[in-house]
């Protein structure tokens, strides 16, 4: 578990050292608000980490989202122009992993806890991917994403409430399962254009 941490804490200060180097490699590309915000999220996920709000395993998971988007963000500049269309999707990805760190940040009963519902985590983080593309790839519309986004927020709510007494019942895995399969089937629904 220890060196869980410690790997964990050596991806975070390496994705430092990177997001700092960035900005001086692209020189007519500067985006410094987008630059700014990868600072300010990988220290809040360090915090998290520190304060064991956030998991070592939540935290590489958020760790490597941000590095996904920094690869974007690299591929972006490559060609010597940000466009604000691209400068604004940056932001949207940006955006919402803040929330993500905030929600996690906030949702101490289920960092604190053990994992007991691995498979119902990586569920919600498809899903959470899933909006988030749709959303960018306008197959979502922003609104669309926020209602999908609340209703995966909420069942996250449900999970933290059944983890509360340190037992999660087969009851209680299955009407989560139910409500994140729901999802799953309206997103796709609405992305397939229905």
């Amino acid at each position: 578990m220890k060196t869980t941490s410690i790997t964990v804490s050596l991806l975070v200060s390496a994705l430092f050292a990177g997001i700092a180097i960035a900005p001086a490699m692209a020189q007519g590309t500067q985006t410094p608000a987008i630059d700014r915000a990868q600072q300010d999220i990988g220290a809040r996920i360090q915090q998290g980490l520190r304060s064991g709000s956030i998991t070592p395993s939540e935290a590489q998971d958020l760790v490597r989202r941000q590095r996904e988007i920094q690869s974007r963000e690299s591929r972006i500049k490559a060609d010597g122009s940000a466009t604000p269309r691209e400068r604004q999707l940056l932001r949207q990805d940006l955006d919402a992993l803040n929330a993500e760190v905030e929600r996690k940040m906030s949702n101490r009963n289920v960092a604190r806890g053990s994992d007991r519902t691995p498979a119902i985590n990586n569920s919600q983080a498809d899903i959470r991917d899933m909006i988030a593309q749709g959303a960018r790839s306008g197959r979502i519309s922003q609104g669309q994403a926020r209602r999908f986004d609340n209703r995966e927020r909420n069942i996250a709510r449900n999970e933290a409430r059944f983890k509360a007494d340190g037992v999660v019942t087969q009851q209680e895995r299955r009407q989560l399962n139910n409500d994140l399969a729901v999802l799953r089937q309206d997103v796709e629904r609405v992305m397939r254009g229905r």
